[in-house]
């Protein structure tokens, strides 16, 4: 357990310096409460409509599809670092990997996934 004393006291020292800050900022900030500042939009302009509008599935899906193939890129820097232990069988890895990466990326194009009206 003694391995695990430096993590828990920078856990400890994260939260402690998280807490001070707060409380500090409350403290000592600035307190001027106006109506304008709890209104719903800063710039003073009246609002339009519901609050609560649905937004289509389309944009979450494409935020999706580009989080998931970052990630997937990612492991390329990894591979290229050690690119040259790894020899012939790395390179089909990737090639496999790439492969794969590539076909999720066409049955996306395909579907109409990366499609913006």
């Amino acid at each position: 357990m003694i391995a695990y004393l430096p993590i828990a006291l920078l856990l400890l020292f994260a939260t402690a310096l998280a807490v001070l800050v707060v409380v500090i900022g409350d403290s000592f900030g600035p307190k001027n409460p106006k109506q304008v500042k709890y209104a719903t939009y800063e710039s003073g302009m009246t609002p339009m409509g519901e609050g609560t509008r649905r937004q289509p599935i389309r944009y979450y899906r494409i935020a999706m599809l580009f989080i998931l193939f970052d990630i997937e890129v990612i492991f390329f820097l990894p591979w290229a670092v050690v690119f040259r232990s790894l020899g012939v069988f790395g390179l089909i890895e990737m090639a496999v990997f790439i492969v794969m990466v590539l076909v999720g990326y066409v049955y996306a194009w395909k579907k109409g996934a990366l499609e913006w009206d």
